[in-house]
């Protein structure tokens, strides 16, 4: 059974959404960058600076402390993903960073004339590393081509990029653009089938639906807290046995047991204390008999408030001629997006439209926002990319209707 989401609830924890500038309430629409933070947060960060401050190894108290709070939270975040154990997952500086270093030590796997496959749909996170990688190990690179009509993957959009000698596919959950959310576990089977590895990038995902590696059977799935109410800290959820075959570039002190081995250097605890509490956070909003399960039904009460603020934007600025939303506009296929709307306006410049949206006290992205691939398939990149609106649970009704009220005065004015 899925409770109902109560947004006062939720807005009433985060600090940040009660500070007005100049007597302005402040409108937070820049979520896919980053989201803002509730007191769970904050709190269990001081209280590791203040309580646990200390590395990890020792007999004293604070390193023992510190090590109990880092435990706990690799846990947690194995519920988060519903992994099958908390050695699946890894801590590191974000989701780019994990993944620079996990193509690296992948790597090793990999032989001249391999061919892997990347997405044009995809944040170059998840796309720069792996061609990298192709360039140092003479790799061939093959792309799954969307639909710009669509805005979604054909149904053999792998299948034709698909060879004998494809060793990874490389996509991402969801769109940091388009705000697509891609039938990614179909991907998964068919890449798996011709005995590929799967590396998914859920950073726009994790946000606003439940993830479940157990059920999708990728090989790699990796996030970051900063975009799912936590603090920057990326976390990555291996398979075990992938993950103990693997090479891993390390110091030699370093153990040789996953996670350990991939978590480089003196890890942010504070930051990993600070992902234990979104976590909690998030759990609060749900039910079910274990942490998993509650995670899974608050994202799905998050989500029935999110679809209908979503439809409210999509409908408002369908409203305004000359504008294109660059993604899906269906009422009944809210679920297949994330609440993150792009558009572009003829004769207004998406940099122009965010500073006078700004001016209103409206926080949105303009440009490319590093989905380099989708915003140059789109023909967009000399246009100055798209104007980006993204709503998160927290979000209201009201701050949709004050951002269509800003941009009608903005084409009235302009």
């Amino acid at each position: 059974m899925t409770t109902a989401f109560d947004v006062a609830s939720s807005r009433a924890q985060f600090p940040a959404l009660a500070i007005t500038d100049e007597g302005r309430p402040r409108v937070y629409f820049d979520n896919p960058a980053g989201t803002q933070v509730p007191q769970q947060v904050i709190g269990r960060t001081v209280e590791c600076l203040t309580a646990r401050n200390a590395n990890l190894g020792g007999y004293f108290r604070t390193t023992v402390a510190a090590g109990e709070v880092v435990d706990l939270a690799h846990q947690a975040c194995a519920d988060f993903y519903n992994a099958a154990s908390a050695a699946e997952i890894v801590f590191g500086q974000n989701m780019t960073t994990l993944t620079l270093h996990m193509s690296r030590c992948l790597g090793k796997r990999f032989r001249k004339g391999d061919e892997i496959v990347l997405s044009r749909m995809d944040h170059d996170a998840n796309v720069a590393p792996w061609l990298l990688l192709a360039e140092d190990l003479g790799l061939v690179v093959r792309w799954m081509d969307f639909d710009t009509g669509t805005y979604e993957f054909p149904e053999d959009a792998l299948t034709r990029v698909l060879g004998e000698r494809t060793v990874l596919l490389a996509m991402g959950m969801a769109s940091n653009c388009t705000g697509t959310v891609h039938d990614v576990k179909r991907f998964t089977a068919q890449a798996k089938a011709a005995g590929a590895l799967v590396y998914l990038d859920a950073v726009q995902h994790a946000p606003h639906y439940a993830i479940d590696v157990q059920d999708l059977g990728a090989d790699f799935v990796v996030s970051s807290a900063y975009k799912w109410f936590g603090p920057h800290q990326g976390i990555l959820w291996g398979r075990e046995d992938l993950l103990k075959e693997t090479f891993g570039y390390k110091v030699r002190p370093a153990g040789e047991e996953p996670p350990h081995k991939f978590e480089t250097g003196t890890l942010s605890h504070e930051g990993i204390a600070g992902t234990l509490g979104a976590i909690e956070y998030i759990e609060q909003f749900g039910t079910g008999g274990t942490r998993a399960k509650r995670i899974a039904s608050a994202w799905d009460a998050m989500a029935g408030h999110e679809h209908r603020i979503t439809q409210r934007l999509i409908e408002g600025l369908r409203g305004f001629r000359g504008l294109t939303i660059r993604g899906i506009t269906s009422a009944n296929a809210m679920h297949r997006r994330v609440p993150t709307v792009s558009f572009t306006l003829e004769g207004h410049h998406p940099q122009q439209m965010a500073q006078d949206f700004a001016r209103d006290n409206i926080f949105v992205w303009s440009g490319h926002n590093y989905a380099i691939e989708p915003v140059t398939r789109m023909g967009l990149m000399d246009k100055g990319g798209v104007l980006r609106v993204g709503l998160a649970h927290y979000n209201t009704e009201a701050e949709v209707d004050a951002l269509l009220s800003c941009l009608t005065r903005q084409i009235r004015n302009g």
